[in-house]
């Protein structure tokens, strides 16, 4: 089976570093955002300089540094998908040199009674997705270690919230009723597309990874529901998150 492959034995035939050569470090931590709307405010309102760019064949990706609160934080918009994360996050380490990165962005719900007016803090990741066998041996869940130090950012910020298991899925249409029952009977509380792929990186090159989500639709019931997709109140709790980010990036 190809979850049984797993090669910890031997070399990578390529790395960042064959791509990009090598960089000296620029900041110690890197905020990680999804959103477009994000990187267009940034822009707008921070003092920032380009300092590096992931290369892609369909758009390349600026790193970008700004000074928040008196650090030097790097930031950049990545690609959805397991993936196209977990590339964006090795190559992002080779020009960078940071070891430690906060993510956040918007996930489903598989139970909005809890999630309401929350944030959502990821304890383990069911791993539902290709790319973390690539880096760890293959289990059911996978630990988010460092999520108590985002609660505990998060007690003392006031920022209501709740922790729980999550669902990574890489298939977004194959979020199937059924399944999406049964990881909710597991405790599961919301399902994303990236974190355990990017936690088994992180683990594989002993990388710290700080993530908080918030819902932007459902899927708790037979049919899916949008609540906050594509509409300007999500693009503001983007923005909102971003400076939250920026804030546990300093912890």
């Amino acid at each position: 089976m190809i979850h049984e492959t797993f090669d910890d034995k031997t070399k990578p035939l390529l790395t960042p570093e064959a791509v990009y050569g090598k960089h000296e470090k620029i900041c110690d931590v890197c905020v990680i955002t999804f959103s477009c709307k994000v990187m267009e405010w940034a822009l707008q309102h921070l003092n920032c300089e380009q300092a590096a760019e992931i290369g892609c064949c369909n758009g390349n990706r600026p790193i970008y540094l700004t000074e928040w609160k008196g650090k030097k934080i790097a930031f950049y918009m990545t690609l959805v998908s397991a993936p196209g994360a977990a590339a964006c996050l090795e190559e992002a380490v080779c020009l960078t040199g940071c070891r430690n990165f906060v993510i956040f962005g918007s996930c489903g719900t598989l139970n909005s009674q809890l999630t309401d007016g929350k944030m959502i803090v990821p304890t383990s990741a069911y791993r539902d997705e290709g790319l973390s066998y690539h880096y760890i041996a293959a289990s059911e869940y996978i630990e988010m270690k460092d999520w108590r130090k985002t609660a505990a950012f998060l007690d003392e910020e006031k920022v209501p919230y709740v922790a729980g298991r999550i669902w990574t899925n890489d298939a977004i249409y194959r979020e199937t009723a059924g399944k999406a029952e049964r990881l909710r009977k597991d405790g599961c509380i919301a399902v994303e597309m990236e974190l355990a792929g990017l936690q088994a990186v992180c683990d594989h090159h002993d990388l710290r990874l700080k993530a908080f989500l918030f819902a932007s639709d459902c899927l708790g019931s037979e049919e899916w529901h949008n609540e906050l997709l594509g509409s300007e109140h999500e693009w503001d709790m983007q923005v909102k998150c971003f400076l939250l980010a920026l804030d546990l990036a300093l912890v």
